[in-house]
């Protein structure tokens, strides 16, 4: 197998890669069924519609791939474009039959969800983990497997270690990978929340939760006693209001008597949301 993962998954899994060679055969969207190995459950639905207009105007141009089963066949690799067909509500779908494993497919899927451009960081290290108790694998081997070095592996799955409210952060985005691995050689669960929330509501940089990670109390305390940024009561009253109001994180940035109000949104979903409250 490749070392690399960039160059598309059948780089990786020679099997995937279809050529001039292939019998394509049109199967009904109604004897396929997806893959009951494949990592990621939820699938963007803007982005299937997207994919659905294409596959209006120019059909399906890549062949799914998929394998027999008792009763029917079994998506190995384009979930996506199957989805897209039955939003589109084709009756077949253009697929090229392989014979696979239950191992092999199980690889392909956990190794095909990491090739995702839009993972965060807590999906990626939940598919290392995946790839690790599936084939019984060490870090040293699944490194080798995906091409990353065994540091980046095992700073990933540190991250699995994080309570789940701060994980959840990780996946919305509010706070980055290098802020997580930074939380995540703190030791006291209760330690961990307050840098995450304090990183959050200060906007701290990675150098300064790292700081204050460094203050700590080296004598067994693990508190962290970090300078916060004052703030005028009223802003405060103001912030929280607005919070109540359009159920989001609010940030109030005041100099004087000017400022700006920062609305965070964690979706396409949630900015139209917060468009239609503002309208």
């Amino acid at each position: 197998m490749s070392k690399r993962l960039g160059k598309g998954l059948d780089a990786l899994i020679p099997s995937l890669a279809i050529n001039d060679d292939d019998k394509v055969v049109e199967i009904p969207l109604s004897q396929l069924r997806a893959n009951p190995y494949q990592p990621r459950k939820s699938f963007d639905d803007e982005s299937i519609r997207e994919l659905a207009e294409s596959i209006k105007q120019h059909g399906v141009i890549q062949p799914i791939i998929v394998r027999s089963i008792l009763k029917g066949f079994e998506i190995i690799a384009g979930e996506r474009r199957f989805r897209a067909s039955q939003y589109c509500g084709n009756a077949t779908i253009p697929a090229v039959v392989r014979n696979f494993t239950d191992q092999q497919v199980m690889e392909i899927a956990l190794i095909e969800n990491l090739q995702r451009e839009n993972l965060n960081a807590i999906e990626i290290a939940v598919a290392y983990q995946g790839l690790m108790d599936q084939f019984s694998l060490t870090q040293e081997e699944l490194s080798m497997k995906v091409g990353k070095s065994r540091s980046h592996i095992a700073n990933f799955l540190r991250l699995l270690q994080l309570p789940e409210e701060v994980k959840d952060n990780v996946s919305r985005g509010t706070l980055s990978m290098g802020h997580a691995r930074a939380i995540a050689g703190v030791k006291d669960t209760a330690t961990v929340k307050e840098l995450a929330k304090l990183t959050i509501e200060n906007e701290w940089s990675v150098r300064e939760l790292e700081e204050a990670i460094q203050k700590l109390d080296t004598k067994g305390k693990d508190r962290a006693k970090p300078k916060t940024k004052k703030k005028d009561p009223y802003i405060d009253g103001v912030e929280e209001l607005l919070r109540e109001r359009f159920k989001t994180t609010v940030k109030i940035k005041h100099n004087k008597d000017k400022g700006r109000i920062e609305l965070l949104y964690y979706s396409k979903q949630d900015l139209e949301r917060l468009l239609e409250m503002l309208q």
